[in-house]
């Protein structure tokens, strides 16, 4: 593929997702995404087969940046894994106030919508979530040899505290409030420290 094709492309799944983030994936058509990238409506298909097969490398693409920045937050260093961890959450707080417009997050945004009208989608999103969970789960385990988490079990652990950040981000767009998000923190705190919900 040459490097101005890889970089069209690359921009029409940009452009899309910071308009599907904020509207919707069904609320967006495709004259919008390509007028905001500047790019002839005829030219769409040349990149992507249909809108449901954008909409899921947009899933796709989503997730390989996220977990590119998880593992930066995560990866081993001086920091007890307790501390790597609650960083995470800590920048997810901030990054699902009302001020970050660009950086909310795509799972909340798309999972009720698209679940029963896209398998496809479903799917990735399915298989991206389940990939942070993986990595949350591994610095669990690593909090458990450094000493800095309580015996939990790593994996059930990561996947109940995913889900309940993922509610906390919905209750947070509904009230339009950060409540949610830090009552999450503050269980998620209380939780890998001492096992408790506090």
């Amino acid at each position: 593929m040459k490097k101005d094709t890889k970089d069209t492309r690359q921009h029409i799944l940009d452009t899309g997702y910071k308009l599907i983030v904020n509207k919707g994936f069904s609320s967006v058509g495709l004259t919008e995404i390509l007028q905001s990238a500047g790019v002839p409506k005829g030219s769409f298909y040349h990149y992507f087969k249909s809108k449901e097969q954008f909409g899921e490398e947009i899933i796709n693409n989503y997730f390989r940046e996220y977990l590119v920045a998880l593992e930066t937050v995560l990866q081993p260093r001086s920091d007890s894994a307790c501390h790597r961890l609650m960083n995470y959450w800590q920048r997810w707080v901030e990054t699902q106030s009302a001020s970050c417009v660009d950086q909310k997050c795509l799972v909340v945004k798309l999972s009720g919508e698209v679940a029963d009208l896209s398998e496809p989608m479903r799917i990735a999103l399915r298989n991206g979530s389940a990939q942070v969970v993986q990595r949350i789960a591994r610095c669990i385990a690593e909090g458990l040899e450094d000493g800095s988490i309580v015996t939990i079990n790593p994996a059930v652990t990561a996947e109940c505290l995913y889900n309940m950040w993922l509610g906390a981000t919905l209750m947070s767009k509904l009230q339009r409030n950060n409540d949610g998000l830090q009552q999450a923190l503050h269980i998620t705190t209380s939780i890998l420290t001492n096992n408790t919900v506090a």
